[in-house]
């Protein structure tokens, strides 16, 4: 068993990744009692919602389980920039007649979500969007006990989250569905491969590596392990669980697609995040650089996203999925992890298990 496994107190090298809006308390119970680490995804969870969906694997499971939040600053957008923003969805508004409305608010507080998650002690706290201070994660560490994970795009990131103590890193590569992480640099720049970041990740800190992005199967972790990660974490792998939470019409848009029908987009929130090409995509892609940053586009098109979700229109919602997403399979976590596992097991021993680290 690796350090990080042995740290973790997880018996394989497998992380359900967090995907706010599309886990459930369920899914990342049944992930952890398997033998992996199951995750709630809580950056658009109240404080409230926060305790209450920890409790709700608790009360399922007894293994440890990690808790994600996005690393964020209240934004004071001026009134110009959102009355732009609202005419340019007016179209889709009124599409789904919705009455065009300014939101009472852009995104939960940071700041009352940290406060949650050190009342919540999960086993693992990780961040995306943003980086903790030295300050912040030694509160984490110290008073919630937690094993802080960070995420990182490119090895500046990495670094950076080495620098104030991070106790490892999440290298997340282009090929990853959902929204991208970067917070230093610039998006284009930022698209690595995970091929080439993990590695990259590896020789620049001393502390694990846990690898990200296009990683379906037992081949796959083991690749991982071979490039230095000790661990990979999986998004769209568990999407497909019915215990996920993501609706009837995305399920159906995952099983018809495969990677030639993923982009990179930043019309659903204003961050760039890959997922399957619909009409929303097609209809706003001419106006992707005037769009409002992440999370005031996220907050403007939740109406859109709720409506189109009722009524079971999937050319309206976002559809996450990573480039692999043609090889996930529909069946429950437990016998997902169970499956990659055995994968796992005979990929390592087809390449004679050198260089793999032990189980």
């Amino acid at each position: 068993m690796n350090q990080l496994l042995q740290r973790l107190r997880i018996d394989l090298p497998i992380i359900q990744g967090p995907m706010t809006g599309s886990d459930s308390p369920q899914l990342a119970a049944a992930v952890s009692q398997a033998g992996g680490l199951g995750f709630l995804g809580c950056g658009m969870r109240a404080p409230a919602a926060m305790l209450e969906a920890a409790a709700a694997v608790r009360a399922a499971t007894a293994k440890p389980f990690g808790m994600n939040l996005f690393v964020l600053e209240t934004p004071r957008p001026d009134d110009a920039e959102v009355a732009a923003a609202m005419e340019r969805l007016a179209p889709m508004y009124a599409r789904l007649g919705l009455p065009p409305k300014r939101p009472v608010r852009w995104c939960e507080d940071f700041t009352a979500q940290f406060e949650a998650l050190i009342a919540a002690r999960p086993a693992v706290a990780s961040f995306t969007f943003g980086i903790l201070s030295a300050a912040q994660l030694q509160r984490l560490k110290s008073e919630a006990g937690s094993f802080v994970i960070g995420t990182a795009t490119t090895v500046a990131e990495a670094l950076a989250w080495a620098e104030v103590g991070a106790d490892a890193v999440i290298a997340s590569g282009m090929e990853a569905g959902g929204h991208r992480g970067t917070f230093l640099g610039d998006w284009d720049g930022s698209q690595i491969g995970t091929l080439a970041l993990v590695p990259a990740c590896v020789d620049a800190i001393k502390i694990p590596v846990i690898a990200a992005g296009g990683i379906m199967d037992g081949r796959g972790i083991a690749a991982a392990q071979a490039l230095g990660a000790q661990a990979v974490q999986m998004g769209t792998a568990f999407l497909a669980c019915p215990e996920s939470a993501i609706t009837p019409a995305q399920r159906a848009a995952m099983a018809a697609a495969q990677a030639t029908d993923t982009r990179l987009t930043r019309i659903f929130s204003g961050r760039p995040a890959r997922g399957i090409l619909n009409d929303a995509m097609r209809a706003l892609a001419p106006f992707e650089a005037d769009i409002p940053a992440y999370p005031v586009q996220n907050a403007l098109m939740g109406p859109i996203r709720r409506a189109a979700a009722a009524t079971g229109d999937a050319q309206h919602i976002a559809l996450w999925a990573g480039q692999g997403v043609g090889a996930a399979r529909a069946m429950p976590a437990a016998g997902l992890v169970s499956v990659l596992a055995s994968e796992w097991h005979a990929a390592r021993a087809n390449l004679g298990g050198h260089g793999f680290g032990a189980a």
